[in-house]
């Protein structure tokens, strides 16, 4: 029987990381599954506790929301542990990409029975940074202004605080200048904000990237170019159904390697969290992290959006 380890950020989504295990760990332990709990008191030590775990051949899980999903699974790249996620946090866009299920009786029949798959991740390299690994995405822009205000929010939970924070970000917001290289070819780019997706979803549920897929070895790059503030905000709407990838102010490309430069200080962040400034170097890792999910059937990709180098990978 499977033995686990539950890494738990302990005020993730207003302290709700510790009651989702609770009610969890009874259905686990009820069949017959070994789990064990530890508590962290930072994104450091949590990668820590779930280093240690893996090297004692237990089963990961990441408790709380994007921040301990990408860092937990970025400190697992590459060692072969494998993750499970037990969603409790802001946004959960990574346990969405991978439609796992909120109810304590259906998320524990995946950790107990669905074989492990390998996702992709995303290497991440700045000043700052010399080397991070995270899950779903890089942003860069105002959308790392906006999950700022998000994080520091008191009164609003979930969506509602990205999009409260957006629209705050987008008032101050001056459009920039930025360079992206992807797979080696240059792109200028003027706008609001240029995104690398790992994963379909961020910022609670916001459909950024509808054809990103986290095991086909590539990142789908979003570029929202300038436009009067009017019109942001109505592409902001679309997010919830990706129906902005429609406009010709919206360019999706796709790559391997991607870097992004900018004319003036510019915020990045990745997975829930603000990190640094531009500029910032990505690689995809392809295949690099068990994950115990249930991936539905594919759907053939809509190449029409995309203007990268590499053709739409078909379903």
């Amino acid at each position: 029987m499977r033995q686990f380890t539950a890494v738990v950020n302990p005020t993730a989504g207003g302290s709700t990381g510790a009651a989702t295990l609770l009610r969890l760990a009874r259905l686990l332990r009820e069949a017959g599954a070994g789990l064990e709990t530890e508590y962290s008191h930072s994104l450091a030590h949590a990668q820590d506790l779930a280093r240690t775990a893996g090297e004692r051949g237990r089963i990961v899980l990441a408790v709380g929301g994007d921040g301990i999903a990408g860092g937990i699974g970025g400190a697992l790249s590459g060692t072969g542990t494998v993750l499970g996620l037990v969603p409790a946090g802001r946004g959960n866009d990574f346990a969405r990409a991978l439609r796992l299920p909120a109810e304590p009786e259906a998320l524990a029949e995946i950790l107990l029975h669905a074989e492990p798959r390998p996702v992709d991740t995303i290497e991440v390299e700045s000043a700052v940074h010399p080397r991070t690994v995270v899950l779903g995405s890089v942003y860069a822009g105002v959308d790392a202004e906006a999950n700022r205000h998000a994080n520091n929010a008191r009164l609003l939970r979930g969506a509602a605080s990205y999009y409260a924070g957006g629209l705050r970000a987008v008032t101050s917001w001056r459009p920039v200048d930025y360079r992206v290289t992807v797979d080696g070819a240059e792109h200028t780019h003027r706008g609001y904000t240029v995104v690398a997706a790992n994963s379909p979803y961020y910022g609670s549920g916001r459909l950024i990237a509808p054809d990103a897929r986290v095991d086909d070895g590539l990142l789908d790059i979003v570029l929202i170019r300038e436009a009067p503030r009017r019109l942001f905000f109505a592409l902001m709407n679309e997010l919830r159904t990706g129906a902005h990838v429609l406009r010709p102010e919206v360019r999706v490309l796709r790559g391997r390697e991607l870097r992004i430069e900018a004319a003036r200080p510019v915020p990045y962040g990745a997975d829930g969290e603000v990190e640094a400034t531009l500029p910032v170097t990505l690689r995809v890792r392809p295949a690099d992290l068990p994950v115990l999910y249930r991936p539905h059937p594919p759907t053939r990709r809509g190449s029409r959006h995309f203007t990268g180098h590499h053709p739409p990978v078909p379903g």
